[in-house]
């Protein structure tokens, strides 16, 4: 296919594509068709990673599902139809940047409702019915929850007045997070979000353990997600920091621990 050799070689620019989303040729079934040896030839000439890099820099990737008639758009259906014509990078392509889309589209209206101060059952039922609707596990909206309320406040530049200020707005929003980290590996992303952002905004660096022991009071986090971290699921980001920090506190749980165990024996 001349026309995939030329836009490996560069000699073609990635709009070409635009011309298979004519109506007669998407109805007729001609562009996806035509795409599938466009493709082939294309990644025969460069890997996979160039063409989908290609693509999203012509900003090809938003458009890919209009290869096919309006009731055909679906990922779903664009992934059978790719993999089962050998194209199956193209298929995990699109997953993934449908999935970003979402994502960023999930954040942004987050942050709306946060900055109109909505109730939280309200962004509970939303989140909830938008994973529902995208098919988001909770450890993909853990992390997008723990930005956008911190997005939400305009931070004091006073490190000794920005803890109080956090625990207050995350007290507010403890509940929120709970409904959303009832997994382990939710809370454990929690935590190294929380570890990255006390990390790389430094009036935070002192406030670390204070929001891990607030998120721990208001059933956030568990013991076993803070154990866990401390031990082995730390992020590198500010590690003998935050891990002295917490030295203390997890110490205090560890013989909580103990005390229940011994408890539950002597039973």
């Amino acid at each position: 296919m001349l026309s995939g050799i030329l836009l490996g070689n560069g000699n073609l620019p990635p709009t070409i594509l635009t011309s298979l989303f004519t109506d007669n040729l998407v109805k007729e079934g001609i562009a996806a068709s035509f795409a599938v040896k466009l493709f082939k030839a294309w990644m025969a000439e460069k890997d996979a990673n160039s063409v989908t890099s290609s693509l999203r820099k012509a900003n090809l990737d938003k458009r890919l599902l209009e290869l096919f008639p309006v009731n055909r758009q679906s990922v779903d259906h664009f992934a059978k139809y790719f993999t089962d014509a050998g194209l199956k990078e193209l298929s995990d392509f699109l997953r993934v940047q449908q999935s970003l889309g979402t994502r960023k589209e999930l954040q942004k209206e987050l942050q709306e409702r946060l900055s109109q101060e909505c109730p939280i059952k309200e962004m509970v039922l939303y989140v909830k019915e938008e994973m529902k609707r995208n098919d988001l596990p909770e450890t993909a909206v853990i992390g997008l929850l723990w930005t956008c309320i911190m997005n939400a406040v305009e931070w004091n530049k006073k490190e000794e007045l920005v803890a109080e200020q956090a625990l207050k707005h995350l007290k507010q929003y403890a509940p929120l997070l709970a409904v959303f980290s009832s997994q382990g590996q939710s809370e454990l992303i929690l935590l190294q979000k929380v570890q990255e952002y006390c990390y790389d905004n430094i009036h935070f660096m002192k406030a670390f353990q204070k929001i891990v022991v607030l998120f721990y009071k208001a059933d956030v986090l568990s013991e076993e997600a803070i154990l866990k971290w401390y031990k082995e699921a730390h992020v590198a980001k500010g590690k003998s920091v935050f891990l002295d920090q917490m030295k203390k506190f997890v110490e205090w749980l560890q013989n909580a621990e103990e005390e229940s165990e011994s408890e539950g024996e002597d039973n």
